[in-house]
């Protein structure tokens, strides 16, 4: 089998398992919410999460393992995507419903970016309300039955996540734990790059705008002394005409005498 029939293999793979994929991450989402939010339920119900969790990420995990084997240069597509490989490997090391969320995220965010078909305005809102939410959750399960904490409510861990992402830090709700120092760290260095984006697109955005008027108004003033300069041969070609041509005799000789 040829480069481009494997290469298209690999492709056909991708997008028949994005939205899939998608369908799963939405469940994990809602697997890992639960026991968060309803910190009373029952055993049962957080034995099912915690289950939907790991299948999550071992549908991941079997992707990333096709995608591997349908490529030819496999050394290749380990360099191009190493986020990979690590938010598979991470929860294995340490079997945590934290590493299990950040692994989620990050291949997650692979398989939408390699969708062609998902534009950039549409990721980026999607990649702020993902952090907002799994911040948002993920501070909550460790800083909740801190002894100093004050996030102990949904409420309070939204408001935080959201002026830790905007880097406004007002300072009425912070994380008091390593674990949730830490993800306030990543919650700034995520804001502060999804902000870096958006600036960098507008601003490319204006820049190609400009260009293109640029161009659309060379073009026309091109065009302009093109039409000029036609007129102005036509006009030098009509008057060595009008000098060449001869007068006629029977005007000469019906002319006054």
């Amino acid at each position: 089998m040829g480069k481009g029939m494997e290469l298209s293999a690999q492709a056909r793979w991708e997008l028949r398992t994005q939205r899939p994929l998608l369908v799963l991450a939405v469940l994990f989402a809602v697997a890992y919410a639960v026991p968060i939010v309803n910190s009373t339920a029952s055993r049962r119900v957080t034995l099912a999460c915690t289950v939907v969790e790991w299948v999550v990420w071992g549908a991941f995990a079997v992707d990333y393992i096709v995608r591997l084997t349908l490529a030819r240069h496999r050394w290749e597509f380990v360099r191009t995507h190493w986020l990979d490989l690590p938010a598979v490997v991470l929860p294995l090391l340490q079997p945590l419903r934290l590493l299990r969320l950040v692994a989620t995220l990050m291949l997650v965010g692979r398989r939408a970016r390699m969708a062609s078909q998902i534009r950039l305005t549409t990721y980026v809102a999607g990649a702020v309300v993902g952090l907002l939410m799994f911040g948002s959750l993920a501070v909550l399960s460790v800083e909740r039955d801190s002894p100093n904490g004050n996030i102990r409510t949904l409420g309070d861990a939204v408001w935080w996540s959201f002026t830790t992402m905007t880097t406004v830090g007002y300072g009425d709700h912070a994380p008091t734990t390593g674990l949730g120092r830490m993800l306030a760290v990543g919650l700034m260095l995520a804001g502060i790059a999804l902000l870096g984006v958006v600036t960098a697109n507008i601003a490319a955005w204006f820049i190609a705008r400009f260009e293109k008027d640029d161009v659309e108004e060379r073009r026309q003033t091109e065009a302009i002394a093109a039409l000029t300069e036609e007129v102005r041969a036509l006009r030098a070609e009509v008057a060595a005409l009008s000098r060449r041509m001869p007068v006629p005799t029977a005007a000469v000789e019906d002319g006054p005498h």
